[in-house]
């Protein structure tokens, strides 16, 4: 099961330069759900950032990534690069970096495996979405605490990412690299007016 938002245009009042716009808001029901799609996304704004807080039912492995892709394109159209770092039985950092994907990864999630109730949070910026004479890019801030548990790790990321295509993006889709976003996962769009 997956969760499809259309967006239509309210006629809200414009909103003054440089501020946020709430779009659209889902908020992960009991089951859980593999994607969450925001959909006819109206090219009125400068930029996009989805703001979310979610969890993965996946019972064996640890963090995992959250997957974006736009406009239904599943080709290997994508790029992004991480920064991140985890502490917990030990300390250690990572940085790197994939072409030629089908998808960005902006920021990961705890699992069900993760002690009870860990959900990360993240901001994810999509820059220049509308515009048709550029690639697209994002840059994702994200992690997760693990509440003094002793087991997993406390984790964080900076990550970064585009997509190859010039076409203004009109949907996005959000979905986990295994399993489902759990109940009470919850992302959030928002328009960013001005410049």
């Amino acid at each position: 099961m997956s969760l499809i938002l259309g967006i239509l245009d309210s006629g809200a009042a414009a909103a003054a330069a440089s501020s946020y716009e709430s779009i659209a808001t889902v908020t992960v029901g009991s089951g859980g759900t593999a994607s969450i799609t925001f959909s006819s996304i109206p090219a009125t704004y400068t930029h996009l950032q989805i703001r979310g807080i979610a969890r993965n039912s996946n019972a064996s492995a640890g963090g995992l990534s959250i997957n974006m892709q736009f406009n239904s394109d599943t080709g290997s159209n994508y790029s992004y690069h991480y920064l991140g770092t985890y502490q917990g039985e030990g300390t250690a950092a990572w940085a790197g970096g994939t072409a030629n994907e089908s998808f960005i990864v902006p920021f990961l999630m705890p699992t069900n495996s993760l002690g009870a109730s860990i959900f990360s949070a993240g901001v994810i910026d999509i820059l220049d979405y509308a515009n048709t004479n550029k690639y697209k890019t994002i840059r994702g801030l994200g992690g997760y605490d693990m509440n003094g548990a002793t087991s997993g790790y406390n984790y964080l990321n900076l990550n970064s990412g585009n997509w190859r295509s010039t076409s203004a993006i009109t949907s996005i889709k959000l979905y986990g690299s295994t399993a489902n976003f759990m109940q009470y996962s919850q992302f959030a769009l928002y328009g960013i007016k001005g410049s």
